[in-house]
């Protein structure tokens, strides 16, 4: 048990810093990642990267090859690596169309056992998938979020030193078909996506704008600061940063 946790008021937890960035690639974003769990180990504030990734498949702690479908030629053909990660869960397939949503968050400082702060990240999932005219639903056995009986949200999240990384891939708009043609989550029903399910379009941004919303009132983030560009990365002369309050 960590001596620390108490739930700590709002006044007295880290700020968030809020990095909505563009299309990074794998390596990119678990760069990002490393550095940002480095810092938020420290004392630097909480943080949270939402993008989206060119095709390509991870792998977490609870995954093998069996779960993919297809002969491995099929993946080298179309250009799409198979990349194993420190995270939990399975077989995960991404896309053009999700939004990778990483929260790297001090558990300690925020006063959060592992196990509630998996309980409030699927929450503010659902919040989100809420927000857009949808009725969500979690299994408190299983990670992840559905609408209509099929999966529209993955969950695989990682925590070392009591600092999370990973978190939650959304579908907006994705193709859909190829999902049961390249992995199985244990889900007979196909997966599904924003577009497929709610009444009127849904954009990328709006999304990754909900998410940080969502998270900051979930977790009590009294000050978020939203950069859509990070000094590690390519620099971006048009990059800024602005700050608000809840």
């Amino acid at each position: 048990m960590n001596p620390n946790l108490g739930h700590p008021p709002p006044d007295d937890r880290p700020p968030l810093e809020a990095y909505l960035l563009g299309t990074l690639t794998l390596a990119e974003l678990l760069a990002l990642q490393a550095r940002l769990a480095y810092e938020v180990s420290g004392d630097a504030n909480a943080a949270v990267i939402l993008c989206d990734l060119p095709a390509g498949i991870t792998i977490g702690r609870h995954g093998s090859r069996a779960h993919l479908r297809w002969p491995a030629h099929e993946y080298e053909t179309r250009g799409w690596p198979i990349c194993w990660v420190g995270r939990g869960g399975g077989c995960l397939l991404h896309l053009p169309g999700q939004v990778v949503c990483y929260p790297v968050l001090p558990l300690s400082r925020l006063g959060l056992t592992p196990g509630e702060y998996t309980q409030q990240l699927t929450a503010t999932v659902a919040d989100v998938i809420q927000e857009f005219g949808l009725h969500p639903q979690t299994h408190p056995e299983r990670p992840g979020v559905w609408v209509a009986g099929r999966q529209i949200a993955q969950i695989g999240i990682a925590i070392r030193n009591w600092v999370t990384t990973f978190g939650v891939v959304i579908n907006v708009n994705p193709d859909l078909a190829l999902f049961r043609a390249v992995c199985c989550e244990g889900d007979t029903a196909p997966m599904t996506s924003l577009l497929r399910e709610a009444a009127h379009p849904v954009r990328l941004p709006a999304v990754r704008q909900r998410f940080v919303e969502r998270l900051a009132e979930r977790f009590h983030f009294g000050r978020v600061s939203v950069f859509h560009h990070h000094p590690s990365l390519t620099p971006n002369i048009g990059s800024h940063a602005i700050a608000f309050r809840h």
